[in-house]
């Protein structure tokens, strides 16, 4: 099943985002290595697509686990959540209509 990981980022946070970044997108690519992934990426904080030291206020990342708790446990070790990076995430249940 698919789940969508719904994350905020915690203010002022975006040194430790910059350091923690190879790592996540290290996780990132083995989900698409195996096909899991559907998409992922941040939100810029300004409306503007780099926003530059205004930095992110969270992440989407939407991709298929077995069941909650496994998509849950895989969001509790990204390395963004780990490096206190993420001030809440939410991990839901997620059902692709469109693209078909």
């Amino acid at each position: 099943m698919l789940y969508a990981i719904i994350a905020t980022d915690r203010p002022g946070s975006l040194p430790a985002r910059l350091t923690a970044r190879p790592a996540h997108l290290e996780r990132l690519r083995a989900l698409q290595d195996q096909g899991r992934l559907i998409l992922a990426g941040p939100h810029p904080a300004i409306d503007c697509e780099d926003p530059g030291d205004a930095g992110f206020s969270g992440s989407l990342i939407v991709a298929e686990f077995s069941d909650l708790e496994t998509a849950q446990a895989w969001a509790a070790a990204d390395p963004y959540a780990q490096a206190g990076i993420y001030g809440e995430v939410q991990v839901k249940p997620f059902r692709k209509v469109f693209p078909t």
